[in-house]
């Protein structure tokens, strides 16, 4: 297959686009600097200049390709400038496939269901600071309905892996080194679902070969690691302590994400594609020491 990806050069698309490749697929990648350009092309993609905003490269990309892997995103995701963004490129997506039976795998984050880890078969209801995301991913749903093989890869609050350095554990890490202590919330018992990169990356290949429309993909390797854990596996590398912190010690989306238990479960998808996570789990991701390099 011939594959357009967006977000090629970011920190999941940099793992997704060699899987693809070593699979025998061909891949053009979104491009909208010279930067990022290299990045692509020297995974071994072809370049298509231009960003999300840009909607007749969308078009370009999706009509020259025989499906549409969705990754990329304006940071912050969760302003209303990035969520429409995001509606206009999939809404572009959507139509430029309509008809043609083509897969168009929309990226997306995995539910919070209190008292049980979230499933991929949990209602996407448009609520709280992810709300307008998650009418986006309704819409991607939705294009099932005009010939399109939608589906959703719904990932975890932390995608790890040898490189990462943008994400939540390096932050954590950050903050534990600035403070002197690796803190958490509470009893730090509220948990984290987690996948390794290459696990995530892998399950996007199967979704944009296998997955039939309409469904819902967890990306999930643990279920819920405690953020206790978490904290406990970073401060034996740092030689610093762990300890419960009051939340006025945490900044930003840190209180929620500390705060909040949000497990998360992939039997379904892994019944549904035979996929398996193989790659290490978060805590032995931590303590391989990559982090702190």
């Amino acid at each position: 297959m011939r594959i357009f990806v967006t977000g090629a050069s970011g920190w999941i698309g940099s793992a997704v686009v060699p899987e693809l490749i070593s699979a025998g697929h061909q891949v053009l990648a979104l491009a909208r600097s010279d930067a990022s350009a290299q990045t692509v092309a020297d995974l071994g993609a072809e370049v298509l200049r231009g960003d999300l905003n840009d909607t007749g490269a969308l078009r370009d990309g999706a009509l020259d390709s025989d499906g549409v892997i969705h990754l990329a995103f304006v940071v912050p995701s969760v302003t209303e400038a990035a969520t429409r963004t995001d509606a206009a490129a999939i809404q572009t997506f959507a139509t430029s496939l309509a008809g043609s039976g083509k897969p168009l795998i929309v990226s997306g984050a995995t539910l919070v269901t209190p008292g049980r880890p979230s499933t991929e078969r949990d209602e996407l209801t448009p609520a709280g600071p992810v709300a307008a995301r998650i009418t986006n991913m309704r819409a991607a749903l939705a294009a099932a309905d005009t010939g399109v093989r939608t589906c959703l890869v719904m990932l975890p609050r932390s995608v790890h892996g040898p490189g990462e350095r943008h994400g939540f554990i390096p932050q954590l890490i950050t903050t534990a080194r600035a403070k002197g202590v690796c803190g958490y919330l509470g009893d730090g018992a509220s948990r984290w679902p987690a996948v390794h990169v290459k696990d995530a990356a892998h399950l996007y290949r199967l979704a944009i070969e296998q997955t039939p429309a309409g469904a819902v993909l967890n990306a999930v390797g643990d279920e819920g690691v405690p953020t206790r854990e978490i904290a406990e596996a970073i401060g034996r590398h740092l030689n610093l302590p762990a300890r419960s912190l009051p939340a006025e010690e945490f900044e930003g989306i840190f209180v929620r994400l500390l705060g909040t238990d949000m497990p998360a479960s992939s039997t379904i998808t892994q019944d549904l594609l035979g996929w398996k996570p193989t790659h290490p789990g978060l805590i032995q991701d931590i303590e391989q020491g990559h982090y702190f390099v």
